[in-house]
């Protein structure tokens, strides 16, 4: 059973940044490709981030490249997301997602993804 937590949301001000962490249970977070959507109410979902297996490639995009980073540490079995220079724009529920190696792909579409945790919340003002 594949369980994905979130934690490091919080609230911000423009400019500044958050670190969002993705604690992983039930595999290793190096065997499955792993990544960050977003939905902001009344807008619909949208991939932000996301890392092929093993963490040999990533993916953003357009509105947070450059901005935001992933990275994985199999050591703690965690996925990272380190956002920096926040805008407001970027006030959302942030998801986790993990998906089996076949279906991974070098972009943040969402039909890679088959798990998902249940979010934390980025507030940026």
């Amino acid at each position: 059973q594949v369980q994905l937590v979130e934690s490091g949301g919080g609230s911000v001000q423009a400019g500044g940044s958050l670190r969002l962490s993705c604690a992983a249970s039930g595999y290793r977070v190096g065997t499955l490709c792993m990544g960050w959507f977003r939905q902001a109410p009344g807008k619909e979902r949208e991939g932000v981030a996301s890392i092929r297996p093993g963490g040999t490639a990533t993916a953003y995009a357009a509105s947070v490249r450059g901005r935001f980073s992933i990275s994985l540490d199999t050591a703690k079995n965690t996925v990272y997301l380190q956002m920096n220079n926040l805008k407001p724009e970027d006030t959302a529920m942030y998801y986790c997602v993990a998906g089996e190696p076949s279906t991974c792909r070098p972009d943040v579409s969402t039909s890679q993804f088959k798990y998902w945790g249940r979010g934390t919340q980025v507030t940026v003002s």
